[in-house]
């Protein structure tokens, strides 16, 4: 009798321990068929064939911009005018997909001390579903920004955002004698601008 009840226990034991094997096991295969039905979901979900093509051929366009340029310029302040010098150091990334563009001047206070005026980061690519260049910003001194950058000619741009009732734009052209010269300007009312940005470059 007591051999008998040990003997069921036994099976018992068995028989449960293979239910949850063959459990663990078709949960683990479903688990699996699950996965690998994800993955061409996420795959589908990925840019369309030939974007990258498309964004190097839009940027190729702004390929005259490559390079390091060193010039001088001013920026009007409250407190007037403060000229600078310094330059730009654009530089193409990701085989060609975008443009890494490093801004630096300086310039000095009335006693003769240098003082950075202007740096900044920025980020130029071409988004192919919205046909349109970006331009992500970073200043050093705070703020970033995303933004649209337009082609207004051949070798020229302009780009702008607004600030409180006032829109600013820098518009962006390469002269004849190949310098890289740039302005800023605001308006309140999108008629009447006011320049407080000039830049000349030449590229080294």
């Amino acid at each position: 009798m007591g051999m008998g009840i040990l003997t069921l226990a036994f099976f018992a034991f068995v028989g449960i321990g293979l239910v949850l094997y063959f459990v663990t096991v078709y949960n683990s295969r479903v688990l699996l068929v699950m996965l690998l039905g994800l993955v061409p979901s996420a795959l589908a979900q990925g840019p369309p064939p030939g974007t990258a093509a498309a964004e190097i051929a839009e940027i190729k366009k702004l390929e005259f911009m490559v390079g390091r340029w060193q010039g001088e310029g001013w920026m009007e302040g409250p407190g007037g005018r403060t000229p600078f010098r310094g330059g730009e150091h654009v530089q193409s990334k990701l085989g060609g997909r975008i443009l890494l563009v490093e801004g630096l001047f300086k310039g000095a206070t009335p006693s003769g001390e240098e003082i950075t005026v202007h740096e900044t980061l920025a980020v130029i690519s071409y988004d192919t579903q919205a046909k349109t260049y970006r331009l992500r910003t970073y200043v050093a001194r705070g703020g970033t920004g995303d933004h649209q950058l337009k082609l207004t000619g051949d070798r020229a741009w302009e780009w702008g955002f607004t600030a409180g009732p006032a829109t600013i734009r820098f518009t962006m052209k390469l002269t004849e004698a190949g310098e890289w010269f740039e302005i800023g300007e605001r308006s309140t009312d999108g008629q009447t601008w006011h320049q407080f940005f000039e830049m000349k470059l030449k590229k080294e």
